[in-house]
């Protein structure tokens, strides 16, 4: 009987050591840091010119996720970019797409 107790001690220290190295784990994985957008007139032009470029490059109406693809940027960037170019008059817009005016 002293030889059961003493094997089921050890079996559930290693539980107990395999949990606590699970923990240890998850624990120690790093959160993704949120990408902050700086607003200002530089950014603000810089993607305006990628949105230009990527609508130019397709020669057809698209998406703001297809102009982000295109452009290889976030689609708040490419909010940003867009409303400049509204503001010049630079594009036209149906049916949830945006076009070269």
């Amino acid at each position: 009987m002293a030889e059961k107790k003493a094997t089921t001690k050890k079996a559930t220290e290693a539980k107990a050591t395999a949990a606590n190295k699970e923990t240890v784990k998850k624990a120690a994985a790093p959160k993704a840091a949120k990408a902050t957008l700086a607003i200002n007139a530089e950014n603000a032009g810089f993607k305006a010119g990628d949105v230009y470029q990527a609508l130019a490059a397709a020669g057809k109406a698209l998406s703001v996720k297809e102009i982000a693809k295109a452009a290889k940027i976030s689609e708040e960037e490419t909010l940003l970019g867009l409303g400049w170019l509204f503001k010049e008059g630079k594009l036209s817009s149906a049916d949830e797409k945006v076009t070269l005016a």
